[in-house]
């Protein structure tokens, strides 16, 4: 990600986070999750004008102690409600099923307390804005009964419905929250498959384990071959794609203005997800490197394996090393800086300065060799 879309997200994950502190307490701030924050990054790129949607938080020792600037407001609230329930019902699940410590009826019985506890506070800060929790835990309950009566030749898809369900209803409110409801109806369709995404990239990454621990698997219930859960995932991306150009993005998603046009939730969407295919099913495309989905962007800071602040230069051979590494991952052509394969000084990305809008070469700019430059029939929506 560029600079300007790495603070955005980071933004949103900080503003969940203490969103989850603020109204629910210090504990509830352990289900922050990546894919959450979506929620806060949709509705504050429909949104018109920046008034309101950030604040200035204090140091975080997760952010080396640094202040920052972090999402505000009902987008944050959403993001809050729905992790919260999701989690509710997740610990449910695994008291249910028994799961490791969960087996044990002391850490059962205070677990279900605070199960019990979450959904009572998501549902109360859901109803603060206007968004029934309640279609969540019904997709929670419905899950559980049609995984029981799954079996061969069940479709794929009976199974992800309810999932699908939830997402779509949290993404859809996105607009009714923006004051965007023309929305409603794409960010439904985009919720629903990126529920039906998220379902099948689990199912296909825990296919092993759950075989090798007996624990239920829907390919495997169902049997459900691996090309067929490539076709559905690929034919879900590309709905993705197709839905998100329904969308009218406001001029919000930064103080600056920067998201006008919904970048982070293209990069995010597009070109992440895709990352996040290609990893499930052991594929490349052209990517930057393995990056989880909404997971963490890469930062330039001492921790990194490229740390700009380096001191020396490297030796010829080590040099060399770096500089085809560079290269096979397309951070000299795309990246908007990156680190000098011999001198460590930071050079700044030959397509920096090209008109692409993408935020990121991955899935439409020609990445190695003609970055940004789209070909007849790019389906990206990225008009680069």
């Amino acid at each position: 990600m560029s600079e300007g879309l790495r603070a955005q997200w980071m933004a949103h994950l900080c503003g969940l986070c203490l969103a989850l502190r603020r109204d629910h307490g210090q504990l509830a701030r352990i289900v922050t999750n990546y894919d959450g924050l979506l929620i806060s990054v949709l509705t504050e790129a429909q949104a018109e004008g920046t008034a309101g949607w950030r604040r200035t938080a204090g140091p975080c020792p997760l952010r080396g102690m640094r202040t920052a600037s972090v999402a505000r407001g009902e987008g944050a609230r959403l993001a809050a409600a729905v992790s919260l329930v999701l989690a509710s019902a997740k610990v449910r699940d695994h008291m249910a099923d028994g799961d490791g410590m969960l087996a044990r009826a002391p850490v059962a019985f205070a677990a279900r307390r605070v199960a019990a506890n979450w959904g009572r506070a998501g549902a109360r800060t859901g109803s603060g804005i206007g968004f029934d929790t309640a279609v969540l835990v019904d997709a929670v309950d419905r899950q559980v009964g049609i995984e029981a009566l799954a079996g061969p030749g069940t479709p794929l898809l009976t199974v992800t419905e309810p999932t699908e369900t939830a997402t779509a209803a949290a993404f859809a409110h996105t607009a009714v929250l923006a004051g965007r409801p023309g929305n409603a109806a794409p960010l439904a369709e985009t919720g629903r498959l990126f529920g039906r995404l998220a379902h099948l990239l689990d199912a296909v990454e825990d296919r092993e384990a759950d075989a090798a621990s007996g624990a239920w698997n829907p390919l495997t219930a169902t049997g459900t071959s691996l090309e067929e859960a490539r076709r559905l995932a690929d034919d879900a991306l590309h709905g993705i794609r197709l839905a998100l150009r329904e969308v009218a993005w406001g001029s919000g998603g930064s103080p600056e203005g920067h998201s006008s046009d919904g970048r982070l939730a293209h990069v995010l969407l597009v070109h992440e997800l895709r990352r996040s295919v290609d990893r499930a099913f052991g594929t490349e495309s052209c990517g930057h490197g393995p990056q989880g989905a909404f997971g963490p962007p890469r930062q330039d800071g001492p921790h990194t394996t490229d740390d700009l602040s380096k001191p020396g230069k490297r030796g010829f051979l080590a040099g060399c090393a770096v500089a085809v590494g560079l290269c096979c991952t397309c951070q000299v052509c795309c990246a908007d800086e990156f680190e000098g394969p011999w001198s460590r000084q930071r050079r700044e990305g030959w397509c920096n300065n090209c008109d692409c809008d993408c935020g990121d070469c991955g899935d439409c700019c020609e990445c190695c060799g003609n970055c940004c430059s789209c070909g007849d029939g790019c389906d990206c929506g990225c008009d680069c």
